[in-house]
């Protein structure tokens, strides 16, 4: 079960994530309380060791500032959690690992999944105004019998408490947290931290 915690603000908090052998590390730099600059990033990406990934994660932002980013950041792993076209993210993935965040309220928002070229697709609420980070849950049911081409990785109002029920309902190649580990937006709470790893491992 790969494990990706999202959002990080603090030097501290990226080291204590590594600790815990997370697999992957977020970096929001789009929008919302959890945004840092490309200067901030690279800082954090100094203290993430080689065999931790670090992802810089994107809205509908354009091709020579998405790349430019990862130039500066020295991030690994692309994270598009727009509208962005399979145009582009085809583009990048000639360089990146992409990730393709999609937000499920429905079926068919699951079938609109299918086909987007990305290396895996990571499923998150759908909240209106709000990219990643929201605390809200979707419906798992709605993957029973799908499959797809891609890795999934699960997003999406994920705890220490509901992560295990998430994981054995829908059997996800990851899971992705961001809220769920913290004490506020962007400050993460080592103990629950601690504990969604290890309800995610189990």
């Amino acid at each position: 079960m790969k494990i990706k915690c999202c959002g990080f603000t603090r030097v501290a908090d990226v080291r204590a994530a590594v600790a815990l052998g997370v697999d992957a590390i977020g970096l929001n730099l789009a929008r919302g309380p959890r945004k840092i600059t490309t200067e901030h990033a690279a800082e954090l990406v100094r203290v993430i060791p080689p065999l931790v990934t670090a992802v810089a994660l994107f809205v509908d932002a354009d091709e020579t500032s998405i790349l430019s980013a990862m130039r500066q950041t020295r991030c690994t792993v692309i994270q598009l959690h727009g509208e962005e076209s399979p145009e582009l993210a085809e583009r990048l993935r000639t360089r990146f690992s992409v990730i393709k965040a999609f937000a499920i309220k429905d079926a068919a928002a699951l079938a609109a999944v299918h086909g987007y070229p990305a290396d895996a697709y990571l499923l998150d609420a759908a909240v209106p105004g709000i990219v990643g980070g929201s605390g809200v849950a979707w419906d798992h049911h709605l993957l029973r019998g799908i499959t797809f081409e891609r890795p999934v990785i699960l997003a999406g109002g994920l705890t220490p408490d509901t992560v295990g029920a998430a994981i054995a309902a829908t059997s996800p190649y990851g899971v992705d947290v961001a809220s769920g580990i913290e004490s506020a937006p962007g400050i993460k709470d080592a103990q629950r931290m601690a504990a969604f790893v290890t309800a995610a491992r189990k």
